[in-house]
């Protein structure tokens, strides 16, 4: 691995129209997860959640009829200001973290998704993608 493999980040922004708690909540209720953790034409027939920190997830991904996990652990959970958890899945590193904070901002509240540790440029740049379809259905279903 290269430095610059273990450098890769990617940082996406959304101002979504509710309350930092209720976006906070989203991301540990495991039927609201079922709802937005679903990038692009993906459906998730399974959610589970086990909130709290040490604590695991699942989202199981439904991608062209082939299921993809999707697991990680909750390193903080600091309601309703930032969720931190690794991300496990077949397009990412073992060490991979995900970091989220919610900001109250005009129209609403500014959700950062940070990611870190990356395979590659183009895992890094697929989930990319994939945050920025999520965070866009997190703005219909909250």
């Amino acid at each position: 691995m290269t430095a610059t493999e273990k450098d890769l980040t990617l940082t996406v922004e959304r101002v979504i129209d509710a309350s930092p708690e209720t976006l906070f909540d989203a991301w540990l209720d495991p039927e609201m997860m079922k709802r937005f953790i679903c990038p692009g034409d993906t459906t998730v027939p399974s959610a589970f959640s086990d909130a709290h920190e040490g604590g695991r997830f699942e989202v199981m991904m439904r991608v062209d009829g082939k299921d993809l996990p999707h697991t990680g652990t909750y390193k903080l959970i600091d309601r309703p200001n930032r969720l931190v958890f690794t991300w496990e899945s077949h397009a990412s590193r073992d060490d991979s973290e995900v970091t989220l904070t919610f900001t109250p901002a005009p129209g609403g509240t500014l959700v950062t998704l940070t990611q870190v540790r990356f395979l590659g440029e183009d895992q890094r740049d697929g989930h990319r993608k994939g945050w920025t379809s999520i965070l866009e259905k997190l703005a219909t279903v909250a």
